[in-house]
């Protein structure tokens, strides 16, 4: 009985240190990835949203909620803050095959082929067939962060203009949406810019 008991304090205390090392780990992975990345960990986390909002664009652009910009330059924006791991996928054998496959269905079956996937085809089709020195060099430096915002500032004042006016822009149904998605992809390109200049 004995024996038992005190195995089972063993183990309890065994398993609370374990825990108590794992929290350490913890609390040091977080300040190692705030110290390493800090502001450029933001400028990772933004991008990631601010492409996730320009598809968001693009899918409401194919839907009742139509907007009145120009959405195929959302596809240069998401092609320069796509965050790297999810680029690094469209750019290798899963983009080549998916493009091929593309290719082959517009050629041989045009009229079954939906023309809402025109964009997004254009999309894995310039992140397959982009050069490096646009894909790596461009994509991660002042260039594509200047591309994004040049792209960000004229869809917000294409869109208000569209709405008639800036009040109308933030009071109607569809306008709202549309706002808010296109103030997100502003605020990654400044954000990166900051990251740049400090």
């Amino acid at each position: 009985m004995w024996n038992k008991m005190n195995f089972q304090d063993e183990a309890a205390q065994l398993i609370n240190s374990d825990f108590r090392e794992l929290g350490e780990a913890a609390h040091k992975l977080a300040d190692h990835i705030l110290k390493l990345g800090g502001l450029g960990f933001g400028a990772s986390f933004f991008g990631f949203f601010a492409a996730v909002a320009a598809i968001y664009l693009l899918v409401l652009d194919r839907t009742n909620w139509k907007t009145n910009i120009l959405t195929s330059l959302l596809i240069p924006y998401i092609f320069f803050s796509l965050p790297q791991l999810v680029f690094g996928v469209f750019r290798g054998e899963i983009g080549k095959w998916v493009a091929l496959v593309t290719v082959v269905l517009r050629l041989f079956i045009p009229k079954h082929y939906p023309e809402w996937l025109a964009l997004p085809d254009a999309l894995i089709l310039l992140a397959v067939v982009a050069p490096n020195v646009i894909a790596t060099t461009f994509r991660e430096n002042i260039v594509g962060v200047i591309v994004c915002l040049v792209i960000a500032c004229y869809l917000l004042q294409e869109h208000i203009r569209a709405s008639g006016g800036f009040r109308n822009s933030f009071t109607r149904a569809n306008g709202v949406s549309n706002s808010i998605g296109i103030i997100l992809l502003l605020v990654y390109p400044i954000w990166a810019l900051l990251v740049i200049i400090f």
